[in-house]
């Protein structure tokens, strides 16, 4: 099918609008940039349903190190570690970057960020937001610095369905279906930041029409998708009927909610020295063992944060009560759900960061990354 239009743009294409894909929007200033959404604006990403916060180093007693070793030793050894060195080096400025943009992360009442503690860290390093609101604030300061900044162009409600390639086989843009029809948008530069694919699972706690769409479009034009199978699955959705499935925190783990079978009987440590704070492929298994038993799994929070719910925790609160289950007073039935992907699709390239990228031939480094 001929498209309809053809749009010549000259500077940096960036498909997705969720933390990613903004993020690289903000970082390419002063080169113009076009982000194209499928959704509106904020809508259908990933991004903004995120609960527990960033996880970086920023206390005196630990350090990138500290953080790089938990990674590793989460990853299973697994990690690429050079990967996980730069993600942990470089994280601590990440999260000062977007409080200045206007994220509000906890604080303490000397003005430093509250850090608290989640399951496969050794220290207390997740800046939260409202106790489980990180992702959607996080997201609103960033949609307000993309809308305030001159050099980004939004295109919403623009679905990409194909990648442009020259004779070479470097992307050269997108096909996409828009509300006229379908264009054509050429640029020399092109950036994926799709998102994930939740929505292939039985249950997710992702947006449902979250389905691999970017990794598609860059197989089909021959890019090599890497570690497809490296999907983290969430160890406590909140086990309501729902898909997506609403979430449950793992910074209620943090704060010493258990994990109990219908008996009441909290069987974590029975799968992991660790605990309830033990990796969550390993917890996830656990609860998919126990379920499979016929045991049940339920999040306990009675004693730990009990008439708290509403302030410390007020998205797990609401989606508990709106399922008829009171945190405060009954245990939270749990699953584990499709949650984040963490493969990688790579192409070779002889230029970096905004540079097209050749989608065929070559190879790209293994870059895993176990858990976020």
């Amino acid at each position: 099918m001929t498209p309809i239009d053809r749009i010549h743009f000259d500077g940096v294409l960036v498909v997705g609008a969720g933390l990613a894909g903004l993020s690289a929007a903000l970082a390419a200033a002063p080169r113009p940039v076009m982000v194209l959404s499928a959704p509106p604006l904020g809508d259908g990403c990933a991004s903004g349903w995120a609960q527990g916060g960033m996880a970086v180093a920023l206390e005196a007693a630990d350090s990138p190190a500290l953080h790089a070793a938990d990674t590793q030793a989460a990853g299973a050894g697994l990690c690429n570690m050079e990967a996980v060195e730069v993600l942990t080096r470089e994280g601590p400025e990440a999260v000062r970057r977007l409080a200045a943009l206007g994220a509000p992360f906890d604080r303490r009442p000397d003005g430093s960020l509250a850090q608290s503690l989640e399951a496969a860290h050794s220290r207390p390093r997740v800046a939260r937001v409202g106790g489980d609101g990180a992702g959607r604030a996080i997201m609103q300061a960033v949609i307000a610095a993309v809308r305030a900044s001159r050099h980004i162009e939004m295109r919403e409600r623009v679905e990409v369905v194909a990648l442009l390639s020259d004779a070479e086989g470097r992307a050269r843009g997108v096909l996409a279906r828009t509300p006229g029809g379908l264009t054509e948008i050429v640029a020399p530069a092109t950036l994926l930041a799709t998102g994930g694919l939740g929505g292939l699972y039985a249950v997710t706690t992702d947006p449902a029409a979250l389905r691999g769409d970017g990794m598609a479009v860059a197989a089909l034009a021959g890019a090599r998708i890497l570690d497809p199978e490296f999907v983290q699955f969430h160890p406590t959705a909140i086990d309501v009927g729902g898909d997506p499935a609403p979430l449950a925190t793992e910074a209620l783990r943090g704060e010493g909610a258990r994990l109990v079978n219908a008996d009441g009987v909290p069987f974590m440590p029975r799968y992991d020295p660790a605990g309830d704070l033990a990796p969550r492929d390993i917890v996830a298994r656990a609860i998919h063992l126990e379920r499979r038993a016929g045991r049940g799994a339920f999040l306990d929070g009675r004693s730990a944060v009990g008439a708290a719910f509403p302030d410390e925790f007020p998205f797990v609160f609401g989606a508990c009560m709106a399922a008829g289950i009171d945190p405060r007073a009954t245990p939270i039935p749990v699953l584990p759900a499709a949650h984040l992907p963490h493969g990688r699709g790579g192409h070779r390239s002889g230029r970096r960061n905004l540079a097209a990228r050749p989608v065929r031939g070559g190879r790209m480094r293994r870059h895993r990354r176990a858990r976020r």
